[in-house]
Parts: C-alpha cells; sequence; structure tokens
C-alpha cells in the first residue's frame, strides 16, 4: 500500500473493496451476509466513516461523480457532500 499510496495525486482516488466477505465462524466456504470491505483515498481528503452502503452501486455512482460523468448509474455518490471524501 505505501508504494501506491505514494504516487496517488491530488486528481486521484483510489478504492479498495472485496465482492463477498466470509464469517470465519462458519463451515463451508460458501459466502455469507458479512459485509464488504470498502476503503476511499483520496490525498488531501480527512478520513471519515463511509458508514453502511445500500449496495455496490455506490461505488459506481462515485467513481461517475468523480470522473464527471453522467452515467444515470443507480447508486448513492460518496463523494463530498454525500458522506465520502472530497476530490
Amino acid at each position: 500500500l505505501p508504494g501506491i499510496l505514494g504516487r496517488l495525486g491530488s486528481g486521484d482516488i483510489l478504492v479498495i473493496t472485496a465482492d463477498h466477505g466470509n464469517d470465519p465462524t462458519t463451515a463451508g466456504t460458501d459466502h455469507t451476509r458479512e459485509y464488504a470491505p470498502l476503503l476511499c483515498y483520496a490525498p488531501g481528503a480527512p478520513g471519515r466513516a463511509l458508514g453502511d452502503r445500500g449496495s455496490f452501486s455506490d461505488i459506481a455512482a462515485t467513481l461517475s461523480e468523480f470522473f464527471g460523468l453522467d452515467a444515470g448509474l443507480p447508486g448513492i455518490s460518496f463523494l463530498q457532500g454525500k458522506g465520502g471524501p472530497s476530490r
């Protein structure tokens, strides 16, 4: 991570997530109802909790807004003013 973070500039955003979570106390390898992690970093933006998100589509809506696209995607952006880091 230090190598990645050191290369990010003021106009960049880093999103780290997973497609599911697994409860380590449950037998088997099936996906469980655990929440998936979501970390978002933008250089210079203050850190804060993004809260429980309603859908993975929140990531798509956030990236769409970040890149200035009007893609009409479902989801709620978590950029500044919407519960997440500023650009």
